[in-house]
């Protein structure tokens, strides 16, 4: 708003000028209404060149400068009075002010140069007056070209530093991206080696002392060893395709860790989908599978082989339902160690919450996301 009320000036100065020339007619060197005629061409060629923009190509407001030169020094001719004066020098600094000047526009500066210096001399007979004005149009014009190189290697410069940053993050970010890539080809390297081959020992050690008659807590022990080195050796998989941006769990991911579940406890285990499936964002996917992941690791602790019923809903809000029926309401007022925590940290993350309370027969941990 400033700017434009800045470039409102001259047509301001010009109605006044010309509003009080009708007062005056002994200093007009034109007929009043050549007079009014050149005004109106001045305010309309300075509404026009309201549209200027820095850095752009002039197009069709170079002739409406060409116009306002033309006029203003005319007007500044035939009222050699007023204030006219300053229209050559403020034609000569917009001609090469927002744009790098072409031929047109230098046009218009010597057009300024000549309407400055000329009327002056009419109107003093100095010479050293009208090369003054001369110099001080030519003067304001440098000045003009001098700020907008500055300004222009000003940009450059920020545009520079930008590409400069911009570089700075991706190399920052590939090695990012390799640190992640060692770091995931250790965990498969060492980590899921060795819990595949405890799986592996596990396996072998359930069998003999299956063979060899031992007690049924005995192998029901090493078979739950066995399943939860299986269990981490899944997690250690899906570690490593995280830290490989390697897709995010599904749907049917969910269903697998139920799958997973019924098959360990031998309990029964549902897992529903209601509403119309769509593509979730992978952080709401993660969301969902970890908190199913959780509720059932509760449940293994505090309630095993009880009855687990999961439901994933999609409507307005994704929701998450997981219940586990072991047919009492639980001693505990909430699951233990961090499991509930993290579930809600999880939920925070991706603008969700999660609910967890005792039922009459069981447990239940609800998960609500808009998504």
């Amino acid at each position: 708003m400033p700017g434009l009320l800045l470039r409102a000036v001259p047509a301001v100065l010009t109605i006044v000028t010309v509003a009080f020339a009708a007062r005056d007619n002994d200093q007009q060197r034109l007929p009043y209404g050549v007079i009014v005629a050149l005004g109106v061409i001045v305010v309309a060629s300075n509404i026009s060149l309201f549209r200027l923009r820095y850095g752009e190509p002039p197009g069709r407001t170079a002739y409406a400068l060409l116009a306002f030169a033309i006029a203003g020094s005319l007007l500044w001719y035939a009222l050699p009075q007023s204030v006219m004066l300053f229209v050559p020098f403020w034609v000569s600094r917009i001609a090469v002010r927002y744009y790098r000047a072409g031929l047109l526009e230098w046009i218009v500066v010597s057009i300024a140069i000549i309407g400055g210096s000329v009327p002056l001399y009419i109107t003093t007979r100095s010479a050293p007056g009208a090369i003054g004005a001369a110099f001080g149009v030519v003067a304001l014009t440098l000045a003009a070209v001098n700020r907008r190189n500055r300004e222009q290697q000003l940009e450059d410069l920020e545009v520079s530093l930008a590409r400069k940053q911009a570089a700075i993050e991706e190399h920052e970010r590939a090695a990012a991206l390799a640190e992640r890539a060692r770091i995931a080809r250790d965990v498969h390297d060492v980590l899921a080696h060795s819990l595949a081959g405890l799986s592996l020992s596990l396996q072998g050690a359930r069998l003999m002392l299956v063979r060899d008659g031992a007690s049924a807590e005995a192998v029901e022990q090493v078979t739950r060893a066995q399943g939860l080195a299986a269990e981490g050796l899944a997690e250690a998989r899906r570690a490593v395709a995280a830290l490989r941006e390697d897709a995010v769990p599904d749907v049917r991911a969910l269903g697998d860790l139920v799958t997973a579940y019924r098959l360990e406890s031998g309990a029964s285990a549902e897992f529903d989908v209601e509403g119309t499936p769509r593509e979730l964002p992978a952080d709401v996917m993660s969301t969902l599978y970890r908190t199913v992941q959780e509720a059932l690791a509760n449940t293994r602790k505090h309630a095993p082989g009880a009855p687990v019923r999961v439901k994933l809903s999609y409507g307005d809000r994704v929701g998450l339902l997981i219940e586990d029926r072991p047919g009492k309401r639980p001693d505990r007022a909430a699951p233990g160690g961090y499991g509930l925590v993290g579930m809600r940290e999880r939920a925070d993350l991706v603008g969700g919450s999660v609910e967890a309370r005792p039922t009459s027969t069981g447990w239940r941990v609800e998960l609500k996301v808009k998504a």
